[in-house]
């Protein structure tokens, strides 16, 4: 009998098995192009004025592990605390929670002994907090789209929800001027907080810089066609806001008085990640909350709007990719210059850093607790 041909035969059975592989590869293609074509997700370009190609800023110093030296406060009592608000004259701190309650913290010198309170139950997502001037807490929901008045005894009431006949849909930052006036950004007029990535990966500029005052009851939309407006802060001389776009990696200065009052300038920009709460200590410094340092799939996606399109339908269908690392916490001066960066490889989503004493408190979209971290023990050093 013929012997066979091991090479004839093994050659036979890698042929044969070739119209089973190219369907394997050929359906998923096939049904991914139908799926880019059918979704109507249409992400627009950015602009190129208001993007940069500068490097990031650099920090002259640094502390590149603070999760090294963190102190946990509140643990699985604490979820996502978004913001920091905090009251000198009692020692409390004000929280604003993903499960709806803003929530008072009692912190002693061991985290171990602090005291956390579910204070009040505002039924939505409360995001960016602020004491007012009466012992009261300004809230701005952003589930419900409202900015809320909490006075000390736990009553709330309705400030505002809409500017120029549009409602708030994701109001997000917010303080308050020595004169009252409440200066607050509705980051999205078009999508709520649990879709703000669709904000980001759409690229059409749907946020906003309000003001409330209360002794008229007036709302004011301050500037529009802003790419997530973000963090707010009334400036220590009260002649100006700062307020953050998030996407750009920069910070904005609106002249509320003087004779630049209605302008803006360029605060703060190129920043090493995406910044979001920014608040200042009351010692010549602004203390900005990043989620995650710049990464060069985002400057791709930031480019290209195909990829944009591509990531949202994995959002949507599959699952949000996460490429987030080093978030932290930056220190700028009073003109915008850099101070100091802190850092962490592990850590991401961090939302609002408030400088108190020592310390700097810190809240997150992501962890079930809150961070403190002492600065004259883990300080920031210079960087060669």
């Amino acid at each position: 009998m013929p012997k066979s041909n091991p090479t004839s035969s093994s050659s036979t059975r890698s042929v044969s098995s070739l119209p089973l592989f190219i369907p394997v590869l050929i359906i998923p293609v096939i049904l991914a192009t139908v799926l880019y074509q059918l979704e109507s997700f249409d992400p627009a370009s950015y602009p190129t004025h208001v993007l940069s190609n500068e490097p990031a800023m650099v920090f002259p110093k640094r502390n590149n592990k603070m999760l090294y030296g963190s102190e946990k406060i509140g643990v699985d009592q604490l979820l996502s605390p978004e913001d920091v608000a905090y009251d000198s004259n009692t020692g409390v701190i004000y929280t604003g929670c993903v499960d709806g309650w803003v929530k008072k913290v009692k912190v002693n010198k061991s985290v171990a002994d602090s005291k956390v309170e579910n204070w009040v139950f505002t039924g939505g997502r409360p995001l960016g907090l602020a004491l007012g001037h009466h012992g009261e807490v300004i809230v701005a929901d952003a589930d419900k789209g409202l900015l809320l008045n909490v006075t000390s005894e736990g009553e709330i009431k309705v400030l505002t929800e809409e500017a120029e006949g549009l409602k708030f849909k994701l109001v997000d930052a917010v303080d308050v001027a020595e004169d009252g006036i409440i200066y607050f950004s509705d980051a999205s007029y078009k999508y709520k907080f649990k879709d703000y990535i669709y904000d980001f990966l759409e690229a059409r500029p749907y946020g906003r810089l309000l003001s409330y005052d209360p002794s008229t009851k007036q709302t004011k939309m301050l500037l529009s066609d802003l790419y997530f407006a973000n963090g707010v802060a009334v400036s220590p001389d009260q002649n100006s806001v700062i307020f953050c776009e998030t996407p750009l990696r920069k910070c904005k200065k609106y002249y509320i008085k003087g004779e630049r009052k209605g302008s803006v300038d360029i605060f703060v920009e190129n920043l090493p990640g995406f910044p979001d709460n920014i608040r200042y200590d009351g010692e010549g410094h602004y203390w900005i909350a990043f989620a995650s340092e710049k990464t060069y799939a985002w400057d791709l996606a930031q480019s290209y709007p195909f990829i944009r399109k591509i990531m949202a339908i994995l959002v949507k269908y599959v699952v949000q990719p996460h490429a987030e690392k080093n978030g932290g916490v930056l220190s700028v001066d009073l003109q915008g210059n850099p101070v100091e960066h802190y850092y962490d490889r592990d850590l991401t989503m961090v939302s609002s850093a408030t400088k108190i004493g020592d310390h700097l408190y810190i809240g997150s979209v992501k962890s079930p607790y809150m961070l403190r971290l002492n600065l004259k023990q883990n300080p920031a050093v210079q960087t060669s």
